[in-house]
């Protein structure tokens, strides 16, 4: 869908002719939330605390580096969480365990990594509140349940909600789909507990997000990664270094790769960017570049690309590095501290 992404940051002549289209979409939007609002439809609500980690635009915000963060944060304050997320790029719909060596192409790519992260159980569905319930009868000590992604999926009730944008694309032209890349209005950002700034640098931060223009806490976040991992041999770890001099191509199949390939720029490297749909298939032709002495890619790209892992694969780690006062937000969400 790259070329629609200049229609969606700004408004064109083409943003404009699918304007009608987005306003039926934001009505079925404000009918359905609505309609749990009202009662109508009601959310499951489980037996333990549930935090959405979410956004409202299409497109990768970083939401999947902060659920690591914070189950990791969960875990060094003596609570035991679990994973669900929808498995997008997963052919699976039925609920699932998740392991570190499940086949992303059934389970999803995103749910491979965080089963390989984390350290907890991880659960796909496309209905995520019974995911989360199959959950919670597989890893009775789970005592939080966190969602990557699902701030629209209204029927799994939630204790917290985290909203991750990222600060280069905001908002965009501030209009939903199709004609932005909104999924609901920006209105939306008053009822969240915490706004979490993805930022690289790149951008500023949305006009007057840092002084409560929603009502809302914000935090900034930026991604942290140093060093590459072989995909064949992931005890090799190498850093930036290693590549100079060499013919480099950098493959990304999310939601901005611009993100990645910055990220790569300002560690010094000089590579061949390629770019790919989100959750991307890929095969072992897709990264048959010739010539060429290293691929470099996600961590996302990686777990469907291990099955045909040569020497020349490169992984970068990274690790989200949000404001500190996050953690306590949460933690006062959930009733664990004052």
């Amino acid at each position: 869908m790259a070329w629609i992404d200049p229609h969606w940051e700004n408004i064109t002549p083409v943003s404009v002719l699918l304007y009608p289209l987005s306003l039926v979409f934001r009505l079925a939007v404000g009918v359905r939330r609505g309609a749990y609002r009202v009662g109508f439809f009601r959310p499951v609500r489980l037996p333990v605390p549930v935090i959405v980690v979410g956004n409202l635009t299409v497109g990768g915000t970083g939401k999947t580096p902060l659920t690591l963060w914070l189950a990791a944060f969960l875990r060094s304050r003596g609570r035991t969480p679990g994973i669900v997320c929808r498995g997008y790029g997963g052919t699976h719909l039925a609920p699932q365990r998740v392991l570190p060596d499940s086949d992303p192409l059934a389970c999803g790519d995103e749910a491979v990594l965080l089963a390989q992260r984390s350290g907890c159980e991880v659960w796909t569905g496309a209905d995520r509140a019974v995911a989360a319930r199959a959950l919670l009868a597989a890893q009775p000590a789970c005592d939080v349940v966190v969602s990557d992604d699902g701030l629209q999926h209204y029927a799994l009730a939630r204790d917290v909600e985290i909203c991750v944008v990222e600060a280069e694309r905001g908002l965009g032209n501030g209009w939903l789909l199709p004609a932005g890349l909104l999924r609901e209005p920006p209105s939306r950002l008053a009822m969240v507990d915490a706004i979490v700034l993805n930022s690289d640098g790149a951008g500023a931060a949305l006009p007057g997000l840092e002084i409560g223009q929603w009502n809302t806490a914000c935090f900034t976040m930026r991604l942290e990664g140093r060093e590459f991992r072989n995909l064949l041999n992931p005890g090799h770890r190498v850093g930036a270094e290693h590549f100079r001099g060499k013919r480099v191509h950098a493959v990304a199949g999310i939601g901005n790769p611009q993100r990645f390939f910055r990220h790569l720029q300002g560690m010094g490297l000089d590579f061949i960017p390629h770019s790919f749909p989100d959750h991307h298939p890929f095969t072992a032709s897709d990264i048959a570049f010739a010539p060429s002495e290293a691929v470099v890619m996600t961590e996302k790209d990686a777990v469907k690309c291990q099955r045909f892992a040569a020497k020349t694969h490169w992984v970068l780690a990274v690790d989200a590095a949000p404001d500190p006062r996050l953690g306590d937000r949460v933690l006062r969400k959930l009733g664990m501290i004052d």
